[in-house]
């Protein structure tokens, strides 16, 4: 098997997006070269049938959409949602600490990282920084650290004799700042890193007022098995669900469609997507509405778009390891490059119902695509998405899917090329289901 093309384009992407803030600036880059226009939150506008748009709230939430020919009540909205936001760490407001002669970032750890995959690595800084211009407004500006910048050294084995039996354990507050460099204090002025930021930014001279940074990878993605049949990275979850939505949103024959198609891409999924731009808030409602009343939409016909809405949730899946054969529900080990998995939980984990199960594995079947079922072991908490979240919200059906992936939540995630291929094929098939 020859690497994939559209598998590296992920990688390409990936690579390019360390923070969520940053994805969404290569997403909008995508967007812009098919034509789709940015919409402000703040105007009023003006829609047309085959209008191609997009909104970005706040930087690192974006929803692209594009107008059908037919009306809304006719054909509803087709969405698929996904998150920019990947479990890590991020640097606290006044992170510089000295400690004998060692400069050090403090961190916060940010949603469900497995923080041991964290050492040993080279890591380094990227995100956003909010700071006053010398004409006294403030601004944004992303900024990214190319070179390995941060590390988290190994404490030996000859001093944690027991790290094989009883696996890396780090002390959350104590042992995650991250080595900066060694200088002593007097060599090290107060505003160091504000100076670092600046000069990586290109706004010397400027006053920064605050950040957010994310600690990430600077390894690239990679192919790897002997037929080069899988590929691992960094940010998997969930970068590769946004990536698969918008390269069937982008097909040909997708925008073409009488349909209106919507790609949402939520930050902060990771923390429970409580907030303005999260999936729990009213940006999606808030977007679904505004094209109704630029459509001239009435409150009857949008609440009938609704009814004939339907949302596919893409998030990432557990694949089987054959290492850790009881970590699974025996009758549901869905495997890398066995095609999209379907995501049930009784309790509502996953926005999933047999309805749209069904409708799911028949845009597979349609498009010559395998799929397969995951459910989680009785006896073991089950993770969620933002599918029933955005359910419940807007009234709307939805199914959740994934594709297969190892290692969830490390720093180095790993899935498969063929796996990739097929979402957004089934996800192409979606968007034109009549």
């Amino acid at each position: 098997m020859n690497t994939d093309l559209q598998t590296q384009k992920l990688l390409d992407f990936i690579d390019a997006s360390p923070s969520p803030w940053h994805a969404v600036e290569n997403i909008v880059g995508q967007l812009h070269a098919f034509g789709f226009e940015a919409l402000d939150e703040t105007a009023p506008w003006a829609l047309q049938a085959g209008g191609r748009h997009y909104v970005v709230r706040d930087g690192s939430s974006i929803i692209a959409f594009v107008l059908g020919q037919q009306p809304l009540s006719a054909s509803g909205f087709k969405i698929v949602g996904a998150h920019t936001d990947s479990p890590g760490l991020r640097i606290k407001p006044n992170p510089v600490n000295w400690l004998d002669s060692f400069v050090r970032l403090g961190v916060e750890i940010y949603g469900g990282p497995i923080l041991a995959t964290f050492a040993d690595r080279d890591l380094s800084l990227a995100g956003r920084i909010s700071h006053k211009t010398p004409q006294g407004q403030i601004a944004n500006t992303l900024v990214r650290f190319d070179q390995a910048l941060l590390r988290l050294p190994n404490l030996a084995i000859h001093l944690n004799r027991g790290v094989n039996d009883d696996g890396l354990k780090l002390h959350k507050q104590n042992e995650l700042p991250l080595l900066l460099t060694r200088w002593t204090e007097e060599q090290l002025p107060p505003d160091y890193f504000f100076k670092l930021l600046q000069e990586q930014a290109g706004i010397t001279g400027q006053q920064i007022l605050a950040w957010d940074l994310a600690v990430y990878d600077t390894q690239p993605g990679a192919f790897w098995g002997i037929n080069q049949e899988f590929y691992t990275d960094s940010q998997l979850d969930n970068l590769a669900s946004c990536h698969a939505a918008l390269a069937a949103l982008l097909d040909g024959a997708v925008l073409d469609h009488e349909n209106t198609q919507v790609c949402a891409f939520f930050d902060h999924e990771e923390i429970g997507s409580e907030s303005h731009k999260g999936a729990a808030g009213s940006f999606l409602s808030d977007i679904l509405s505004r094209i109704a009343l630029a459509t001239q939409t009435g409150q009857q016909a949008y609440l009938q778009a609704l009814a004939r809405s339907i949302m596919v949730s893409a998030d990432m899946a557990h694949a089987y390891h054959p290492n850790f054969p009881l970590a699974y529900e025996p009758e549901h080990k869905v495997i890398v490059n066995n095609g999209p998995v379907i995501k049930v939980n009784a309790n509502r984990r996953y926005s999933s119902e047999s309805g749209s199960e069904a409708l799911f594995a028949n845009w597979c079947q349609e498009s010559g695509v395998p799929y397969q079922y995951y459910s989680h072991r009785c006896d073991l908490p089950c993770g969620s998405t933002i599918g029933p979240i955005v359910s419940a919200k807007l009234g709307i059906r939805c199914v959740d899917v994934g594709n297969p992936m190892w290692a969830m939540h490390s720093i180095r995630e790993s899935a498969g090329v063929l796996d990739h291929n097929y979402m957004i094929s089934v996800l192409k098939r979606f968007f034109c289901d009549p």
